[in-house]
């Protein structure tokens, strides 16, 4: 089973600066966009690591691996970043799903927008999703459609104009054992709990205003 996030920290730049973590006792089958442990395959654990508006590291995934070395995190993980503070995670439940989301709009985009509208300022939405049952392969796969849909679902209803940010990230995970779920489409068994808990998690964290880590007055 995926533990509960736990909210850490790192120095950097004079400044203490946040993180998520989520843990494994053991390798649990995944699926992610994230640029670390991205693909299909074991993961014992998951990074959100907040980082300035104006991160332009071009090796985002060897910042992340250290990261997680500094934290002591072994074997197979995924790692995502964001430019919003990761304590202002949302999380969701449904029929034993569990959905965490960090929800950051500043610059949402039209997934078909022209060349020209993707050069604006990026923020980020990062889902991390637990389901309690087996998925093969193409259930995992669908369930990163399914959470794609019900994000842009609850983009549509808080009046966002557009389908997401061009930096969004989806990653589920869930258990090795016990009978396999062939299907996680928006009707299956378990994309349809993955579905609302998606749509209820990014609807709440969208509905605030949430202020760019990177853009906030520190004392």
């Amino acid at each position: 089973m995926l533990n509960e996030p736990l909210l850490t920290a790192r120095h950097e730049d004079g400044r203490d600066i946040p993180l998520l973590v989520w843990r494994a006792d053991r390798l649990l089958p995944s699926v992610s966009s994230g640029p670390l442990g991205g693909g299909l395959g074991g993961r014992k654990w998951v990074l959100n690591a907040t980082v300035p508006m104006s991160y332009d590291r071009e090796d985002p995934a060897d910042h992340l691996a250290d990261l997680a070395d500094q934290l002591g995190l072994d074997g197979p993980g995924v790692g995502l970043l964001t430019g919003v503070d990761v304590a202002e995670v949302v999380d969701r439940a449904d029929t034993g799903v569990r959905v965490w989301a960090t929800v950051g709009l500043g610059a949402p985009v039209w997934a078909a927008a022209a060349p020209a509208v993707l050069t604006q300022r990026a923020g980020t939405v990062n889902i991390v999703a637990y389901v309690p049952a087996r998925l093969g392969d193409a259930a995992l796969v669908n369930a990163v459609a399914t959470a794609t849909e019900a994000k842009v679902q609850a983009l549509a209803e808080l009046g966002i104009p557009g389908t997401g940010t061009p930096t969004d990230a989806v990653t589920v995970l869930c258990p090795a054992d016990g009978p396999e779920a062939a299907y996680g489409g928006p009707r299956s068994t378990w994309g349809a709990p993955l579905a609302r808990a998606v749509r209820a998690a990014v609807v709440a964290g969208g509905a605030v205003a949430v202020v760019p880590w990177s853009e906030r007055t520190f004392a």
